[in-house]
């Protein structure tokens, strides 16, 4: 009898699937298939024509099976397949189903689909191989066509499969679908299969059904560690951290270890909450698990930190990953951007599109927030320039983050221009646009913008009225601004402390005392430490002693030891000129360990921030500096200035308690950005405290005289100086 030749030359239906010449299984070298030895030393015995009993007394069905599991590229298997072939076993169910199971896990799918659809009548194992494929990798709505094809061919699906199709389901998200599996499954009878039942809590979780998802997992007889964390991961993905942490307590009693998927889920609850001790305890449990290299427990762990305010340790984490990816990068930015550390941010958004890396909506979020928080108009312009040039320039989020930078860097013009070529307006667009022209006191802008919303078929949000009663507040608008908080229950609004607060305020300002005190008395809602606050203010600028006393206690019953209470009411007493009541207030704040606030301004210049103290001498140019500021003081008592020494204790800056006005910190920033810039610069400064009188009289005067726009934020608004006039009208 002829032995059986191991290879020939004939045309195959999967000859698409190989190179066009395909080197010969048994002439393979070790390195290239990187089999073990012993493999293929057997396979070149068994490959000699001297051996034709064991050849087909040989089990195929092992042999490669074992190679299609030491298979390590797409090549070795293209290999084997072909060998399946040549030896006319290409149709072995069990072996093809191996050849798609490893295709997956090397991440072959397409290869993988395509040996699928050669196969001529796939049983269960194969159609569960290739729907695996498509949910491993997130092509959900693949694995579903797969799933209907699978019954259309009156395939059943077993155990298996249910749960890769569940979470096709759920990443689509299609409920609908969702819920005729789960039917399914019931008329299948797989109702007590935990493996099945555990995909069908985390499809309903996944969906935001977490009630569902809760009566699935309390019917469970029996849970393992994957139920517990389907229902932990559930409850936090959907907003009830406090269940999460509640069912991982309930997971830790019943004595089920947690896995790195449960504490990940259990970290971020503890994030949202901001419970810092109990999330350490978590931290402690991975540490003695040996969890604590596992890149998503990582992610978690920076978030943590970096939310709850420890961003030195959130960098430590961050820094222990040799390639960070998206959301590692974001939760880093994020937390340095929510914490005060702005210019960190900024750095590291930098650092990360340095390196090519692809951002996403959240990441540019997080770095406008940082550049407004930075407060530089030059950063702002380059944040801008990059978000044009991005796939985010459309992003309705970005962009309404873009208004607000733009606004809060002192140009409401920019953010006008990033509002008009916004195409999708939603409430969150138009908000923050009149938001922007209620900071910058241009009420009547608001009005108008608001007129436009409502004709664009856009309905306001609370935002939105805050936004326009500021507005109104910063432009003495009171008559408007009494209306619009009347209409607010029209769009089904309740006013919140903030409304509040604003309308007492624009009352208050505007002199209207008495019925801003009849205001709060009716108010639904405790006043609180806003509303009492801006009452105490209105008080200190019409000098209504007995009533701004009234509101101080209160204040005080709320928060005895906030400075800036006893601030306000020593210099209400400062401006009726009752010296004994002011010494009062400052031997009560010694008492209580109390001190004012340091007042400071900062000033832009080629991009880079300057900051200033009062009476600051420690700035290289000090000379010239102190030379322009005696330049500027003659020039402004030559054209009339008189200082207001009697307001020197009238306000909240420290520095009103100098005896020389003229080195109050923003009169510095002036002098500095007079002789740090070229004529006709406009000069930006940002101070932490509310402008003094002296100042803002001096700068509207200076603004004149040196022919130049200043524009200033400080604690309360943005005032716009030019040609001897302030945007505020003299109403802040």
């Amino acid at each position: 009898m002829a032995s059986r030749p191991l290879l020939t030359k004939i045309s195959h239906p999967f000859s698409s699937l190989y190179p066009t010449k395909i080197t010969p299984f048994y002439l393979a070298t070790e390195q290239s298939f990187k089999f073990p030895s012993t493999l293929f030393n057997f396979v070149k015995h068994l490959s000699s024509n001297d051996n034709p009993t064991i050849f087909h007394n040989f089990n195929f069905d092992s042999f490669y099976a074992n190679l299609i599991d030491n298979s390590s590229h797409k090549i070795n298997l293209t290999q084997v397949h072909a060998k399946l072939f040549l030896l006319g076993i290409q149709q072995n169910g069990f072996l093809v189903s191996k050849l798609v199971n490893a295709a997956v896990n090397l991440g072959e799918v397409s290869y993988a689909r395509k040996v699928f659809d050669k196969f001529p009548d796939p049983d269960v194992f194969l159609w569960n191989a290739i729907i695996r494929g498509y949910s491993k990798y997130n092509l959900f709505a693949s694995a579903v066509e797969m799933y209907f094809r699978m019954q259309v061919l009156w395939v059943s699906p077993d155990g298996y499969t249910l749960p890769h199709v569940l979470k096709a389901c759920g990443g689509i998200p299609s409920f609908r679908m969702g819920q005729q599996v789960h039917g399914q499954i019931f008329r299948l009878g797989f109702e007590k299969d935990v493996f099945v039942q555990n995909g069908v809590v985390a499809f309903y979780a996944k969906c935001g059904k977490i009630a569902s998802a809760k009566v699935v997992f309390d019917r469970l007889e029996i849970r393992n560690v994957v139920s517990w964390t389907s229902m932990i991961s559930g409850y936090a993905q959907n907003g009830q951290p406090i269940e999460a942490l509640r069912v991982f307590d309930e997971m830790r009693s019943t004595g089920v270890m947690p896995d790195w998927i449960a504490l990940v889920s259990v970290i971020r609850a503890h994030t949202d909450v901001e419970d810092l001790e109990h999330g350490k305890s978590i931290h402690s449990c991975v540490i003695k698990m040996g969890l604590e290299l596992e890149p998503d427990l990582l992610i978690a762990l920076t978030a943590m930190y970096a939310k709850c305010g420890q961003v030195m340790v959130a960098r430590s984490f961050f820094n222990l990953v040799k390639v960070p990816n998206l959301i590692l990068w974001n939760a880093m930015i994020s937390g340095y951007a929510k914490n005060g550390y702005a210019e960190e941010a900024v750095k590291l958004f930098r650092d990360m599109i340095s390196h090519n890396i692809k951002t996403d909506s959240i990441t540019a979020r997080s770095a406008v927030l940082a550049c407004t928080q930075v407060g530089s108009f030059d950063l702002a312009r380059w944040m801008d320039n990059y978000i044009s040039k991005s796939e985010h320039k459309d992003d309705v989020f970005v962009n309404s983050a873009l208004i607000d930078m733009f606004a809060k860097c002192g140009n409401v013009d920019m953010a006008r221009m990033v509002f008009n070529r916004t195409l999708d307006k939603d409430v969150v667009v138009w908000s923050s646009m009149i938001v922007g022209y209620g900071l910058h006191g241009r009420g009547r802008e608001a009005l108008d913008l608001y007129h436009l919303m409502k004709q664009s078929g856009v309905s306001p949000n609370a935002v939105t009225f805050l936004g326009l009663l500021t507005a109104c507040n910063h432009s003495g608008l009171v008559e408007d601004g009494w209306q619009l908080f009347h209409c607010m229950k029209d769009y089904g609004i309740e006013p919140r402390h903030q409304h509040y607060a604003c309308l007492v305020d624009l009352l208050g300002r505007s002199g209207y005392l008495d019925q801003a005190y009849d205001f709060i008395m009716n108010m639904p809602i405790e006043p609180g430490v806003s509303v009492w606050g801006a009452l105490l203010s209105a008080c200190k600028i019409h000098r209504h002693v007995t009533l701004g006393e009234y509101a101080a206690e209160r204040l005080f019953s709320l928060e005895s030891y906030n400075t800036g209470h006893y601030v306000q009411l020593s210099n209400l007493y400062a401006s009726a000129r009752m010296w004994d009541r002011v010494a009062k207030i400052r031997v009560l704040m010694r008492e209580k360990g109390l001190s004012k606030d340091l007042g400071y301004s900062l000033i832009e210049i080629d991009g880079k921030l300057e900051a200033f103290r009062v009476g600051d001498k420690s700035h290289p140019l000090s000379k010239e500096i102190f030379e322009e500021l005696e330049s500027l003081e003659r020039r402004l008592k030559q054209a009339g200035f008189v200082p207001d020494r009697n307001s020197s204790l009238h306000d909240l800056n420290e520095e009103e308690m100098e005896e020389t006005l003229c080195n109050h910190s923003e009169r510095l920033a002036i002098a500095f950005g007079l002789i740090s810039t070229a004529q006709g610069t406009t000069l930006r400064i940002t101070k932490n405290l509310r402008a003094c009188i002296n100042c803002h009289s001096a700068t509207k005067l200076i603004s004149k005289l040196v022919n130049r726009e200043i524009i200033v934020r400080d604690a309360n608004r943005f005032h716009h100086f030019k040609d001897g006039v302030c945007s505020c009208g003299d109403y802040w």
